[in-house]
């Protein structure tokens, strides 16, 4: 089946579908195969459960005329959303990084909504599925898409903006983020400014953080709306902290959200540098960041029995727990508690940068350093103030509440630790 004759069918179905748990009626079902299961023996199913069609790359004995065979259904989704895209015609917003891609995203999106009709990513949807399945999500009455990118690997962020073709583009920061897949923190700059160097190739708009030695090196492209301390920046603004969170300030006026750490402050002047560029005015940018509230366990602030709880446990690797301990370091009242878990995707790097960080911190305002997982047990410190366990199971059967009623906490590991379960416990 030709891509053109596919996308009339989707333009009168309800949109897509890749679950037949989820199954929207009058979708088109696309049967994806991953390392565990083939969604091609279940096309039947979400016929049955209503979708119109389900496009399959496998032989089936069923002839229901609604099965469409492709050569592959994976790349028959992304090919889909490519030409969907070139069909809209809408201008897209691109962002990668190492941290802080999705509480950006979600920033950009509160601040562009105040003004335009916009489709951003859902959830972290930032892959080579989740990225065509967002594009599908947009139609003719979507005025600017905002598309988040992940990547593991060289290359992922190349394919991606083949994929959504972005008119603009900004990357977060880079960081020691998925090391295994890249292989040096050079690997990872290389990765994540391919969403540059794609937007440069097709003489796109940059975002840049001037305030970020490496974007600065891109000033010499024609194409830039930067923002930072520098008065050559676009927008000239200063960071600053009020009681736990993070604010900036910008022609003298402070805006102060519901985000803590300084790098959500670099998130908010980003988004706030968008909503100037698309002429946004700055109250209403102001009243977006003001009222957006981060959620599913990404620096989220939890009072709770007299303590102070950041949970940030949605994700973690050697920059981003750096700078969640430092902030917590810089917090006002005592005691400050870290509780740790391992950081996965570090490849041979894992234990000298885990070993590394508990180094930091041995010595750090911090009081106490609970550190949960086998890559923080093979560490080695002879520090009172840290306390290893194995596992969650582990740390579980050993909490005493005693150790945790006051004070501020900083709940932080990467999202296969699913340290949120240490809410249950405090």
């Amino acid at each position: 089946m030709n891509i053109d004759r596919l996308h009339q069918l989707f333009l009168n179905s309800s949109g897509i579908s890749t679950d037949t748990r989820k199954i929207r009626k009058d979708s088109i079902f696309f049967a994806l195969k991953g390392e565990n299961f083939n969604a091609n023996e279940f096309a039947a199913e979400a016929l049955e459960k209503g979708a119109l069609y389900a496009v399959i790359d496998e032989d089936l004995p069923n002839e229901d005329k609604r099965l469409l065979q492709v050569e592959d259904s994976l790349k028959a989704l992304q090919q889909l959303a490519s030409f969907h895209r070139k069909h809209l015609g809408l201008p897209i917003l691109a962002l990668t990084g190492s941290n802080g891609k999705t509480t950006t995203k979600e920033l950009f999106n509160a601040v562009l909504s105040k003004r335009y009709r916009t489709v951003a990513t859902t959830g972290n949807l930032n892959n080579h599925i989740g990225v065509p399945i967002t594009l599908l999500s947009m139609n003719e009455k979507t005025e600017i898409g905002i598309v988040e990118m992940g990547a593991n690997h060289q290359k992922e962020i190349e394919f991606l903006c083949s994929l959504a073709m972005p008119d603009y583009g900004y990357i977060t920061n880079f960081g020691k983020a998925h090391l295994e897949g890249f292989g040096s923190v050079e690997g990872v700059i290389k990765g994540k400014k391919e969403l540059y160097d794609h937007l440069k190739e097709h003489k796109k708009l940059l975002f840049l953080n001037l305030d970020d030695p490496l974007q600065k090196e891109e000033t010499s492209y024609p194409h830039v709306f930067s923002f930072g301390s520098s008065e050559k920046a676009d927008v000239t603004l200063k960071y600053f902290r009020e009681d736990s969170y993070a604010g900036i300030e910008v022609e003298g006026a402070k805006i102060c959200g519901k985000l803590t750490g300084a790098y959500n402050g670099t998130n908010m002047a980003a988004a706030y540098t968008v909503g100037t560029y698309f002429e946004i005015p700055s109250l209403e940018i102001t009243a977006a960041i003001k009222e957006y509230s981060p959620q599913n366990n990404r620096s989220q602030i939890i009072l709770k029995n007299n303590r102070r709880i950041i949970l940030d446990a949605y994700n973690a690797n050697p920059s981003s727990m750096a700078a969640a301990l430092e902030n917590l370091s810089g917090m006002d009242g005592s005691p400050k508690i870290a509780i740790l878990g391992d950081m996965f995707e570090l490849g041979p790097e894992a234990k000298k940068e885990h070993q590394q960080l508990l180094d930091d911190y041995s010595t750090s305002p911090v009081d106490k350093v609970y550190a949960i997982g086998s890559n923080f047990s093979q560490t080695e410190t002879t520090s009172q103030k840290i306390k290893k366990f194995e596992s969650f199971e582990a740390f579980r059967a050993w909490f005493q509440p005693s150790e945790f009623n006051a004070g501020t906490i900083l709940i932080k590991g990467s999202r296969g630790m699913a340290l949120e379960r240490v809410m249950e416990l405090i």
